[in-house]
């Protein structure tokens, strides 16, 4: 079966009369060409161009197959074309997939509205710590934080938005008690196998070498509200918490970017345009919050 690509960069080169001009056209390397034209001619059994000083000329075979190559292009485009159509109404499945605190702490009641707007569109949302691969179509949307936008696939379309950062956070209980004298050890709690940074006991208010791990988010906070020690939080979960303040003498922690993604065709429908503009337009308003800057410094 010949590949639709291979025919695509075939057009480019008898349309740009040149390697170099299909390659401009197609956004693509000299050699990607080449070696794209010599498979499809593989793949035909006939040389497709001639090469001239002036550039490339289509051989015999090369005219019959650009009349085809053409029809092919022709229905490719009718057939995207309907499609993509059909999918400009306001409904059907729309999955986006998010870290859990992310869902859980900030972006629920959001989501909620945009259900409320759009009855019709069902939505599906993918809370995990486990990123979903939007190429292969796992999800529609992706709402990740990003350190290096460069580590991100070119491939991906991305809204950027505000940064994210973290800060060291304990029960206000607790820290009235330590305050008081209280002898209680505060732990460092952790995620799993995270360790304890150097930091954590030369601080203001001092931590036990023994750690107290989790391995769930929702564990964590909840350990820091029993006052059991102090962690890393997210300023969006600790800044929010009445029964959390954070710890004397730390600082803020940059951990990325928020960034809405998206990939392909799938950017395009309408579902998922008014979903990510909508979106992107809370997050606009949460940067304080995100930052951490919505608060005074106690």
């Amino acid at each position: 079966m010949i590949d639709w690509d291979d025919v695509r960069y075939f057009l480019a080169v008898a349309r740009g009369g040149s390697v170099r001009a299909a390659a401009q056209r197609l956004g693509v390397n000299h050699s990607t060409v080449l070696r794209r034209v010599a498979q499809l001619e593989e793949r035909l059994g006939a040389q497709m161009f001639e090469k001239l000083p002036s550039g490339y000329r289509l051989t015999a075979a090369g005219e019959e197959v650009l009349e085809l190559a053409n029809q092919m292009e022709a229905s490719s485009l009718q057939l995207e074309t309907r499609v993509f159509g059909r999918d400009q109404s306001v409904r059907g499945l729309l999955r986006v997939t998010l870290a859990p605190p992310l869902a859980t702490h900030l972006l629920m009641p959001d989501f909620a509205d945009f259900a409320r707007l759009h009855p019709d569109i069902e939505m599906e949302i993918l809370s995990s710590g486990e990123l979903a691969n939007l190429t292969n179509r796992e999800a529609d949307v992706a709402i990740r934080v990003v350190y290096d936008r460069k580590t991100l696939p070119l491939n991906l379309h991305g809204l950027k938005g505000p940064e994210l950062f973290g800060g060291v956070y304990m029960s206000r209980a607790r820290l009235a008690a330590w305050r008081a004298g209280a002898p209680d050890p505060i732990r460092w709690i952790v995620i799993s196998m995270h360790g304890i940074p150097d930091w954590a006991r030369e601080g203001e208010v001092r931590t036990t070498g023994v750690p107290f791990r989790t391995t769930d988010g929702e564990a964590q906070i909840v350990a820091a509200r029993q006052g059991l020690g102090m962690t890393i939080l997210p300023c969006f979960v600790g800044d929010a918490d009445p029964l959390l303040v954070r710890v004397p003498g730390t600082g803020l922690y940059m951990h990325g970017t928020l960034w809405l993604l998206t990939q392909g065709e799938t950017r395009k429908t309408k579902r998922v345009r008014l979903f990510t503009e909508f979106v992107s337009r809370r997050l606009a308003v949460y940067a304080p919050l995100l930052t951490g800057l919505s608060i005074s410094r106690d």
